[in-house]
């Protein structure tokens, strides 16, 4: 018997876990287990001859928010050309409305919720020819023309799950994800975790098994899965700690946390940590406090900024701060006050989402009440809500694309800086920037890095508040563009002098000064510096408040990135 394990990632580079820990779980069966991964950009055409190939007799489906859409019509498809093929489907997609999608996909069965110890009962079944469907937990299956619902399974001991990721060769090059609980202590309305009540832990001998498997590996990134890391303090300190001690100079950890919760000791370990060891991502959502109160989000955003800013003072962990447009109460003028609000904490990303209306989810079922649109197929996005027309959610999507084209990208740190001081608020650049980019119908095609930058200068040179400070904005855009690239062709408005050539040699010659700005490069030859470094002459002191006219020599080492901001480091010479 085959039994094939298939997922749809969103990116190459991910990894579908759930796959994994199914076959881990049925280890005694896994001769006749096979997993392929194939992403949503593969033609849906491809897959299913793929699949079609390998002839299973068993196909399951991991399905998400993401690749419902591709699945449904993949399973369509192979039912018609395989129909001796059992489907099962499991995931968070087809957990919650069980019986409506089996009415709208032809798959057998699916599996809610946690799938391990229901699936290891099906695939016992059928390899020993006892399968009785009406005796497994945890599935919604098909019984002639009828659609049955057996009763919820039981949550599992997660010290019983084996470790997945037994051979790190199938993985190189891709991110590894790794979950320590599961469940979560809050009840968030837009999200599916708040269904699931409690949480449950690994042991820490096994957790320390298991990052020490990722550790001696070297792996580049570990995602870890926990909805709420710090749920539990003791279990969060006591993992930050042990990756603390046993850094290998290489893995970054990702964690997604509350930060509103972190106390002091937490805290202080941070504080220790390598450059780059972990990564967070927080959930802000929203500064509204009724908005909060509606989604039962009950954070308090004073104690979140003041964490925020107190490990952004150690400079050693990279942030992620999200907010959500669309939630309850929160119309424009509302959702920029928290897009300032989060803006002003400078996390290193920075990410405007949409609301989605998920399967489960207290606000799907709340939508009507909240008035709140959302498209009809997946991801069941919002369209409009009572507080925000549909005119304010396309604008904000504009925003949101200058906030990822520009600030997450690192392209233009330093120039958007300075370009926000001529407006009121962040808020309001963004919204000048987008409203230009329409107006000029950038967003209709796709830019090249130089262009990006053309596109900016354009811009404050067009505005009425910057424009008479163009010839300063050149300048933090010369800067921007050699912190980011050692680029060797610039756009017409940025070529250099001739005699700028033969300075830039004068200064590679100048050992006594190279070695006291940047002593780390004074054993270099002038020859090893040309290639290593670029030096960039600036008309204007940028880095006084006057900002006024002044030659400024910046020397710009391209030996290494730095491994928060991913930009190269840079000296001033003169």
């Amino acid at each position: 018997m085959k039994i094939l394990l298939t997922a749809l990632n969103a990116k190459y580079i991910h990894t579908a876990l759930a796959l994994y820990c199914l076959k881990a779980y049925a280890k005694e069966f896994q001769q006749h287990i096979v997993i392929e991964e194939y992403t949503i950009n593969h033609q849906e055409d491809f897959i299913l001859q793929q699949i079609y190939r390998q002839q299973p007799d068993v196909v399951c489906f991991s399905c998400y928010l993401w690749n419902i859409s591709q699945i449904s019509r993949i399973v369509d498809n192979l039912k018609k050309i395989l129909p001796h093929v059992m489907i099962i489907l499991g995931g968070a997609e087809v957990s919650y409305e069980p019986e409506q999608t089996l009415q709208q996909i032809p798959a057998d069965i699916i599996i809610r919720g946690e799938g391990e110890a229901t699936f290891y009962e099906i695939i016992k079944g059928l390899i020993t020819n006892t399968l009785s469907l009406e005796n497994i937990d945890g599935i919604t299956y098909r019984k002639g023309n009828t659609i049955i619902s057996n009763a919820n399974r039981a949550a599992i001991a997660l010290d019983d799950l084996p470790f997945v990721y037994d051979d790190i060769k199938p993985f190189q090059h891709r991110i590894l994800y790794y979950e320590t609980q599961r469940g979560c202590p809050y009840n968030c309305q837009y999200c599916l975790s708040s269904i699931e009540k409690g949480v449950r832990f690994l042991s820490k001998k096994r957790v320390e098994k298991d990052l020490q498997f990722f550790l001696d590996n070297y792996v580049t990134q570990v995602k870890f899965v926990d909805r709420t890391f710090n749920a539990n303090a003791e279990h969060a300190n006591y993992i930050w700690s042990y990756l603390i001690e046993h850094d290998n100079g290489v893995t970054n950890f990702h964690m997604e946390i509350t930060a509103d919760i972190l106390q002091q000791e937490s805290l202080q370990i941070l504080k220790k940590a390598r450059k780059g060891l972990f990564q967070f991502e927080i959930g802000v959502q929203s500064t509204n406090t009724k908005t909060i109160q509606a989604i039962q989000r009950n954070t308090s955003f004073e104690k979140l900024k003041a964490v925020v800013k107190q490990i952004k003072n150690y400079g050693n962990i990279h942030q992620h701060l999200d907010l959500i447009a669309g939630l309850p109460y929160e119309d424009y003028a509302s959702f920029r006050n928290s897009f300032n609000d989060v803006y002003m904490l400078q996390p290193e990303q920075f990410q405007l989402g949409f609301l989605k209306l998920l399967k489960g989810s207290g606000l799907r079922k709340d939508a009507e009440k909240y008035g709140i649109v959302y498209r009809k197929d997946a991801v069941y996005e919002v369209l409009y809500t009572k507080e925000l027309k549909c005119d304010d959610i396309f604008r904000l999507k504009q925003i949101e694309d200058m906030v990822e084209t520009y600030y997450n990208s690192g392209k233009a740190c330093k120039t958007i800086e300075y370009a926000i001081s001529f407006f009121e608020t962040p808020f309001d650049f963004y919204e000048a920037l987008g409203d230009y980019w329409i107006e000029k119908r950038y967003n209709e095609m796709q830019h090249s890095k130089i262009e990006l930058y053309t596109i900016l200068y354009h811009f404050v040179c067009d505005t009425e508040c910057t424009a008479q400070h163009k010839d300063i904005f050149k300048e933090y855009l010369k800067l921007d563009i050699f912190m980011n690239d050692n680029v060797k062709t610039l756009p017409d408005w940025l070529i250099e002098e001739e005699q700028e050539k033969q300075k830039r040699w004068e200064y590679y010659n100048n050992t006594a000064l190279i070695k006291h700005k940047a002593v780390h490069l004074s054993e270099q030859t002038p020859k090893q510096l040309s290639k290593r470094c670029h030096i960039c002459f600036l008309e204007y002191d940028i880095f006084s408040e006057s900002k006024y006219k002044k030659q400024i020599v910046i020397l710009f080492d391209y030996g290494k990135r730095d491994i928060l901001t991913k930009k190269y480091h840079y000296y001033q010479l003169v």
